[in-house]
Formats: C-alpha cells, sequence, structure tokens
C-alpha cells in the first residue's frame, strides 16, 4: 500500500469544499498533510486562565478568560447601543464591545463569572485595548461535555489553541483537526533510525498525536522535542545538499600579484584597518585562493566596514586578472556605492584616463535606467576587461551584460538570488566565480544556521575609530505632543551647528493607493484611533510639506523616496552630501549605504511601523563621523502596547546581535526560508531558532553526515518526501540564492 496518498489528501474531500476553501485561503493548508502540521500554538488549562497583558495588536488572537463585568450603553440619543464586556485573567483585561442587534445573543450568554473561548482582532480605542465583535465559544464549570465538544474531543484538560483568522476560529480549527488525525498513523518518518533511537525520540505518528490531543504535558514535550528535530534536520539537510553541490563545482584560484592594485590602495587609506577587518580579509583571501568558489556572508554592524573589506576582496580579483561585481538591491544603494567607492580609490579608479595611476582600473556603474550612450558605454568596457569593478542593480544579470572574466560577485544587503538568476552570473564567468553576500543586519549564530547555511560566515563586530555613539528616545506623539515640538525644535539646534537630519516616513502620499481610504473603512480607523489624538500626516509629501511650513520654516528641506527618477534621486543625494541640503524627508530607501557623516540627527514618524532590525539600520545612518548621533522614535502607540515595548528596546540598546534576538523573538511565526512577510504558512512552526541553538547544531552536523554518505537519499525514502514538500520552488529559489 502507498502510505504517502493519505497525507496528501486534499482537505476539500475529508471537510467538505466551504471548509476547506477558507483553510487553504487564510491558512494555507491544502492537504491532510498540511493540517496535522498546523500545531497548537498553546494550551489552555481548564480553570487556568490566558495573560491578556501581553496580546499582540492588530494580530487575531484566542483567548480563555472570566468574565468580570458587562453592560449595555446608549448613544446618538438613545438611538444606538453597544455591549461593552471586560473580560479578566486575574493580572490584567481587556474590553469586547458588540454593536447594535448582535448584542442579544452575547448580552445573554456572557454573563459575570462565565469563562468562554474568545477570538478576534486586537485594537486599540481611546488608547486601550479592545476586541470588537469576538467570536466566542461558552466554557462551563458545570458542563464538561459540551466544553469537549466546543474544542473537539481530546483527552484530558489541555485545550488546544490553534494559529487562527477571523474566518476561522481554533474551535472550528480542533474539529477539523480530529476527523484527520487518525490518518497520522500513516506519516512516513523523515528521520534515519539512528537518530530517533540515539536521541530517544518518539516515532512521528506518536508526535502528532500528542501535540493535538495531549493527555499531560509530557505528552506535548515529548511531541515538542520530536517535531522540533524534524525541522531543524529536513531544513539542514537541505542546506547541506546545497554545500555538498557546491563542493563538486571548480572555480579559477584568485591570488593577487604583490605590489599591484591593492597594494596601491592599501597605501593610499588615511586610517588603518581594524583587527576584525584585517582578520575578516583574510578569511577571504583565503578563499578566494583555493579552486573551490567561495560562498560566505560578511555580516557586520551598521557602520562596520563591511564595503572596505568587500572593495579590497575585488581590488585582489582585480590584482589576479579577473572582474569583480557588486549588486545593490536599489539604485539609490548602486549609485550611491559608486560615488564611494571611486572617492575611496582615487586616481587607482581612473585606468585609461589623463591622471590615472600606474596600478590602476575602471570602476563602471550599470542600472536599468541609464542613458543608452553610458549604457553602451559600460557593457564595452565590461566585455573588453577595461572594467576591473562594476557596480549595478539587477540590471547586471541580463543576457546582455557579458564579462571578459567575471571572479568575484558582491551581493550587498539581503538581495536574494534564485536558481535561474545564480545560473544567469555563473554562465557570465568562465568557471563559477567566488561568491560574498553582505549584510548590515547582525544576525544570531543559529539564524546564519539555518537562513544562510550554505554560506560561511565572516563577523565585523568592531567599529571603525572615530565612530561617535547614537542617542535614541522614544517620543510619545499621542501621550506628551509638546515632545513631538521639542524633536524639531532638536533638529533646528542640530542644524544650526552646522550638522543635518533625516525625517523617515512609512509612505511616499503621491498617488491613490498610498492615500487613506475612505468611506466606512476610513470612517472606522478614524474612530479606532481616536481622532481626537491628532496624528500627524505620515506620508513623505505631507511631512515635508508641514516641516518646511511649520516648525522647520527657514530650512532647506527635500524629500527622497523610490519612486523618484534615478537621476533626480542621485541629484537629491549628491546635494545632501554636499551639506547643500538641511533636512531630507525620505522613505526607506535611505536604510542602507547612505553615508553622510554630516547627518547627526533623524527622526522616525510612525517609528511602530517599521521592524526592530530595519530601526537599528535607519538608526545607523547618523553618528557616522566625529559629531554625535541622535535617533528619535515618534509613535502614537498607547504605553501599554507591544509596539511601545519594542521601541523602547531599540532605544535602550545600540547592540544589534542583541536587537536582532529581540526582533527574532517576536517575528518567530515567520517563515525562515524567507516568506516571513508573505503571508505564506511558514516552515519553522516549531522550531524556535533562538532557543533551540543546540537542536540546529547538531542537526547541522546530522545533515552534513547524511548527505555525505548519501546524497541522493536514496536509502532515506522518507527523509526525501519531507525534503520534496519543503522545498516548493520559491523555497528552493531562496536556498539557491548563494
Amino acid at each position: 500500500m502507498d502510505l504517502v496518498p493519505v497525507l496528501e489528501e486534499p482537505l476539500k474531500k475529508v471537510l467538505g469544499p466551504p471548509t476547506a476553501k477558507v483553510m487553504a485561503e487564510h491558512l494555507g493548508l491544502h492537504t491532510v498533510g498540511d493540517l496535522l502540521h498546523h500545531y497548537p500554538r498553546r494550551y489552555a488549562e481548564r480553570g487556568e486562565l490566558t495573560r491578556l497583558a501581553e496580546l499582540p495588536l492588530d494580530e487575531h488572537v484566542t483567548v480563555v478568560a472570566q468574565v468580570a463585568t458587562a453592560r449595555v450603553l446608549r448613544f446618538n440619543g438613545g438611538s444606538g447601543q453597544r455591549l461593552e464586556v471586560t473580560i479578566t485573567d486575574g493580572s490584567g483585561q481587556i474590553q469586547l464591545v458588540f454593536f447594535g442587534k448582535g448584542i442579544h445573543k452575547p448580552h445573554k450568554d456572557l454573563l459575570p463569572g462565565t469563562r468562554a473561548m474568545f477570538a478576534g482582532k486586537v485594537s486599540v480605542f481611546n488608547r486601550k485595548m479592545q476586541l470588537a465583535h469576538p467570536a466566542y465559544q461558552l466554557l462551563t464549570a458545570e458542563s464538561t461535555e459540551d466544553a469537549a465538544e466546543a474544542v473537539g474531543s481530546w483527552a484530558g484538560a489541555l485545550l488546544p489553541i490553534y494559529p487562527a483568522t477571523a474566518k476561522l476560529e481554533s474551535w472550528k480549527i480542533a474539529k477539523a483537526v480530529d476527523l484527520v488525525l487518525p490518518s497520522a498513523q500513516e506519516a512516513l518518518d523523515p528521520l534515519p533510525d539512528s537518530l530517533r533511537d540515539g536521541r530517544g525520540l518518539v516515532p512521528l505518528p506518536e508526535a502528532l498525536i500528542k501535540i493535538h490531543r495531549p493527555h499531560t504535558k509530557a505528552d506535548i514535550a515529548d511531541a515538542r522535542a520530536r517535531l522540533k528535530w524534524d525541522e531543524a534536520f529536513v531544513l539542514q539537510v537541505a542546506l547541506a545538499r546545497r554545500r555538498f553541490a557546491d563542493t563538486q563545482l571548480t572555480a579559477v584560484a584568485r591570488v593577487p600579484k604583490p605590489d599591484g592594485l591593492l597594494t596601491a590602495f592599501d597605501a593610499k587609506l588615511p586610517f588603518t584597518l581594524t583587527d576584525g577587518q584585517q582578520k575578516v580579509s583574510k578569511e577571504i583571501f583565503d578563499d578566494l585562493a583555493t579552486e573551490h568558489p567561495m560562498h560566505r556572508l560578511l555580516q557586520g554592524e551598521v557602520g562596520s566596514g563591511k564595503t572596505m573589506v568587500a572593495l579590497r576582496a575585488m581590488l585582489a580579483v582585480v590584482d589576479a586578472g579577473g572582474q569583480a561585481a557588486m549588486l545593490a538591491p536599489t539604485e539609490v544603494l548602486a549609485q550611491q556605492h559608486h560615488r564611494s567607492i571611486t572617492e575611496m580609490m582615487g586616481e587607482l579608479a581612473q585606468a585609461g584616463m589623463l591622471g590615472g595611476a600606474e596600478h590602476s582600473t575602471k570602476v563602471v556603474l550599470l542600472t536599468g535606467s541609464m542613458g543608452t550612450a553610458a549604457r553602451k558605454q559600460a557593457l564595452l568596457d565590461l566585455i573588453t576587461g577595461e572594467a576591473g569593478v562594476v557596480i549595478g542593480t539587477h540590471a547586471l544579470i541580463e543576457d546582455k551584460v557579458q564579462f571578459h572574466d567575471l571572479g568575484l560577485v558582491v551581493v550587498d544587503e539581503q538581495h536574494r538570488f534564485g536558481v535561474e538568476q545564480r545560473d544567469a552570473l555563473r554562465s557570465k564567468g568562465k568557471q563559477p566565480p567566488h561568491l560574498l553576500v553582505m549584510t548590515a543586519t547582525p544576525i544570531p549564530r543559529t539564524v546564519a544556521m539555518t537562513v544562510f547555511g550554505d554560506l560561511e560566515t565572516s563577523v565585523l563586530d568592531q567599529l571603525p575609530a572615530g565612530r561617535s555613539p547614537i542617542a535614541s528616545h522614544v517620543v510619545p506623539a499621542a501621550d506628551k505632543p509638546h515632545f513631538l515640538a521639542r524633536a524639531w525644535e532638536r533638529v533646528r539646534e542640530e542644524v544650526g551647528k552646522g550638522h543635518q537630519a533625516y525625517v523617515v516616513c512609512p509612505r511616499i502620499g503621491d498617488d491613490e493607493d498610498d492615500k487613506p481610504k475612505k468611506g466606512k473603512a476610513a470612517a472606522k480607523k478614524k474612530s479606532a484611533e481616536d481622532e481626537a489624538e491628532k496624528r500627524p500626516p505620515l506620508a513623505v509629501l505631507d511631512v515635508a510639506q508641514e516641516l518646511a511650513s511649520g516648525p522647520l520654516q527657514g530650512l532647506k528641506v527635500e524629500v527622497l523616496h523610490g519612486r523618484m527618477q534615478p537621476d533626480d534621486k542621485d541629484a537629491v543625494m549628491r546635494r545632501f552630501a554636499a551639506g547643500d541640503t538641511d533636512v531630507l524627508v525620505a522613505t526607506t530607501v535611505i536604510e542602507v549605504g547612505v553615508n553622510v557623516p554630516n547627518a547627526t540627527a533623524m527622526v522616525i514618524m510612525d517609528a511602530d511601523r517599521f521592524g526592530v532590525s530595519q530601526l537599528h539600520q535607519l538608526r545607523g545612518r547618523v553618528g557616522r563621523g566625529s559629531a554625535a548621533g541622535l535617533c528619535l522614535l515618534v509613535t502614537e502607540m498607547p504605553e501599554a502596547s507591544p509596539a511601545r515595548a519594542r521601541l523602547g528596546a531599540v532605544a535602550s540598546t545600540l547592540d544589534g546581535f542583541e536587537l536582532s534576538r529581540i526582533d527574532l523573538e517576536q517575528r518567530r511565526e515567520g517563515d525562515v526560508l524567507g516568506q516571513a512577510q508573505s503571508g505564506v504558512r511558514s516552515s519553522l512552526r516549531m522550531l524556535a531558532v533562538i532557543e533551540d541553538e543546540e537542536i540546529i547544531a547538531e542537526a547541522r552536523e546530522e545533515a552534513t553526515r547524511v548527505v555525505a554518505a548519501d546524497p541522493d537519499l536514496d536509502r532515506l525514502p522518507g527523509l526525501r518526501t519531507a525534503l520534496d514538500a519543503l522545498l516548493d520552488e520559491e523555497r528552493e529559489q531562496y536556498l539557491d540564492k548563494g
């Protein structure tokens, strides 16, 4: 009997088309196996209440709580009515609100003392957290059978709480799980017997049953331990196979000639490299000297000098007779890199030109929006070998772009490559080029072993001498409006000292898609955020106009955003770099790579809309010179909200590695394989990459051993099946970025 199809059976056959459609659209669950791997988020014990103080804003949650008070209020002269119910967990409380005709049933059901499961989206009204029109299921103490029926038939007193949506509450998912749970017996085990037995892990069918319907907390612990190993091991096998395939490739060893371009560049430097830069450079040069392609991740704090390390690696390859390409994610960053690299190299970047040095090369820029003549010249310089270094965007991997001898590719800042793109790049070299991936987002070791597990890792954690500290503060605009006024005074003070400032906004504000929606949705939003708070505009164009005619009147204010023409963007950045502009109001287009040492202040509007790592990146644009930096995080969120706690964490430390841990812990539901922001179901549901460092490290060792012995996994059909399920096309491309 072929067991695989049992878990591959479509849910619509088991649950019926309507339920299956909702599960597919809102949870990404399509098969019996998908549902079996949709694990409970947590468990509530009968008699135990949930901590309401930790509910995340703007997320759909399920809580078990007790009604404290319930009252009906009238408004609109008595023609309208709403039911306000306060539920409590003993240490905190949250308000439920029901309107209009929808109040009758909850008014009858939700009496003080009643216990129930509530499901809804957490919002803020009058700066208090609430659930509007939540779904609920009563859990009456007198009727244990009814309670069991409400959330599915489980044994014991543990109620599974599933990741749910507004369309599909946790207790409905529990009922669906009941229907497919017998199929867990047919699950193929991906772990080799020796690995499972050696670590005392329960078989996969047993783990699936225990995770969904545990009798005891020990059952949950057994299941979690087993399922974490599955996720860690299957992912590490995927990465180990990638590394194994790379070892089968050959590359041209690139050893720089003595007293060449690199030596001349080092002699020009007005400073000495940090110990960290010298150590990482040696690791890279050692890799370049081998006949296998380098696959290295260079990570480091904002401003730690990664570009300098990458440039020296590129010059070493040019010295060895090859060419080097640097890919940037945006045109602004590509132009910035080109400008700063040519400035650092001086006459060494002027090969063939009057004043060019003896040991010199050409540094060219290639982007999609270049003029025809400039583009033709750049392409000619690449194919003839005149240009040793090229800096560009995705335009570099187009078919028309041909290199004389591509030896090194440097990928800057989270620029992911898929299979086709990587093959396109490799085809441009006589043999596969060496690869260096750079990121300014500090990554904990375990994340490096998962997201970048096919790359060797180098870390720059030492800032160059002369860097200044950055003071960071949260500006609670709603609680204390005068703090925001003081923020603009501080900007004026910095400009008065001869410095410059950034103001960052989350939106541009120049088209219909970017404007607030009108009608009922807008009215609802305005009500929820309380119009009386008078929130400041959050779009670049609006903020720039308001500042120029208000608190920053008389200062030279300019805007920068991604929808501007490339030449206009470059002109704005040149004026700002030259000190002609006092304040640059921008989107996150300035997040990485932008280097203006004279900019000392940054005000981030609606800072709660940005992630922790993104805020750290943005903050790194100031304090790049000898003067101290200032970063002000403006928010309208209430003091007790998780968003304010997140901003407080950013303000309290400049340690990017610590912040990356905080960021990861908050986004642990996200997909480590690159789908975190897409809403696609996560590949890591059980594994927490910070807490489970030991499992990940051991899984990496086991995976390397298994793949070395059986690269095609012919002797492990269960593992092969699990790998195929993990590596759908999109994830395969993500893993093939290196």
